[in-house]
């Protein structure tokens, strides 16, 4: 395989895609097979946030642009193969943000299926035979479009708040390209109600730049670490933030 090329996903039948195949995300019992893991919630009609990092928050051992070239190859195929509705898709340095929907409620066989064969396929051009992602993908339930709309421009402000660039629509690896006509539209046709809910481009994007509250920013850090989304209790009053979607 020459360096410069990403591979194409390999299409096989659905219903093998699984079969004796070793899985990134266990149910009910650790990798260990002693304490249960909190059963995580599934849904077939509420968005998801799903994220996963490098090995040892290393960044990817291949550039960013050849990495961005796989990983928009495997999220068509989740839309043809696994019907999944993928939002949008923000690719770091050492990790990804993904908000998608499993209409079968198939989560855990998509993602299984994509970080198993993206890994390969980034590992092949690397020359390497190691993990490329440190462990199973990180995933969190959004069953409120309040906190959707929240989550949403916190996975596009990605890139700006890690320094990589001033404005969201600066940062090359990431769906808005393709949304606001810049790029190929690699996700589901879905329409995109934060993006029309605006009369223009320019007001969705400065919604997008405006920095938010740091603390209301550290909230939303917080909830996406469990399974479900969730505000964490203000420690001084005991009671949840509240934070505006409109002004976030």
């Amino acid at each position: 395989m020459s360096g410069g090329q990403s591979a194409r996903p390999r299409w096989v039948a659905a219903d093998q895609l699984n079969a004796d195949q070793p899985h990134f995300s266990w149910h009910g019992l650790s990798k260990h097979g002693s304490m249960p893991r909190k059963v995580v919630p599934e849904s077939d009609i509420h968005f998801y946030h799903v994220t996963a990092r490098c090995l040892n928050r290393e960044w990817f051992c291949i550039p960013l642009n050849d990495v961005w070239s796989i990983m928009e190859d495997y999220l068509f195929f989740l839309r043809i193969a696994y019907e999944v509705e993928v939002h949008s898709f923000v690719l770091m340095p050492n990790h990804f943000h993904l908000l998608l929907k499993t209409p079968l409620n198939n989560l855990s066989a998509a993602m299984n299926y994509f970080m198993r064969e993206t890994s390969k396929r980034i590992g092949e051009m690397a020359n390497r035979i190691n993990h490329i992602y440190g462990g199973r993908f990180h995933r969190t339930l959004i069953d409120d479009d309040r906190y959707f709309r929240i989550v949403y421009k916190y996975v596009y402000r990605n890139p700006v708040k890690a320094g990589i660039v001033r404005r969201v629509e600066d940062y090359p690896y990431a769906t808005l390209q393709g949304k606001l006509g810049r790029g190929k539209l690699i996700i589901s046709g879905k329409g995109d109600d934060n993006l029309f809910s605006y009369r223009s481009h320019e007001e969705y994007l400065k919604w997008l730049n405006r920095a938010p509250i740091v603390t209301d920013e550290k909230a939303v850090q917080l909830a996406l670490r469990k399974s479900k989304f969730k505000f964490p209790l203000i420690r001084t009053s005991r009671t949840l933030p509240t934070i505006d979607p409109l002004l976030f």
